[in-house]
C-alpha cells in the first residue's frame, strides 16, 4: 500500500506532555556517543523548523538523518526508500520522547504542519486553554505515558 501523509497526521491538534513526563520543563533530547537518537533528531528539526513538516515528511527526515542516507542517495533512492520506510506502520508524536519524557507539546495546524512548544512556555498554556474553551481550538490529546 503507498504511503498517504492524510492517513499518519493530525490537523488542529495539540499534543499535551504525558501525565507522567518526569521533567517541569521542556529540555533538548541527550545526544549519544555514537550519534543522534532518533528524537534528537526531531527536536532540532522541529526547532529549528516550525510548522515545515508533516508527520510523514518528519519520519522520513529523521529516517534519512539517523539512518546517515546521503543527499546523493536520497535523490537517487528516494522513492525505494520512502516506499521501504512507509511499508511498516510508524507511531504518531503522542508515542515520541519529545512529549512523554522531555517536556514538550506537539501542536498540528491546520495543514497537518508540526511545531512544538516547551511546557512552561506561554504559547503552550495558550493551546490549553483554547482547546479547553474555544469550540475552534485545537483539539487536546495527551502523550501516552510511560507507565501504566
Amino acid at each position: 500500500m503507498p504511503y498517504n501523509d492524510e492517513h499518519m497526521s493530525y490537523s488542529n491538534t495539540f499534543i499535551q506532555v504525558a501525565t507522567d513526563c518526569p521533567v517541569e520543563m521542556g529540555v533538548e533530547p541527550p545526544m549519544k556517543k555514537e550519534g543522534k537518537t532518533a528524537h534528537r533528531i526531531q527536536y532540532e528539526l522541529l526547532s529549528q523548523n516550525p510548522y515545515k513538516f508533516t508527520q510523514g515528511e518528519l519520519i522520513y527526515e529523521v529516517h534519512l538523518q539517523h539512518k546517515q542516507i546521503s543527499d546523493v542517495e536520497s535523490e537517487q533512492r528516494g522513492a525505494e526508500i520512502r516506499e521501504a520506510l512507509f511499508a511498516k506502520n510508524h507511531p504518531c508524536l503522542r508515542a515520541s520522547m519529545l512529549p512523554k519524557k522531555h517536556g514538550w507539546g506537539v501542536h498540528y495546524n491546520e495543514e497537518g504542519k508540526i511545531a512544538i512548544y516547551p511546557m512552561e512556555s506561554e504559547a503552550y498554556q495558550q493551546f490549553v486553554e483554547a482547546g479547553t474553551h474555544q469550540p475552534e481550538g485545537p483539539k487536546l490529546l495527551f502523550a501516552m505515558r510511560s507507565s501504566r
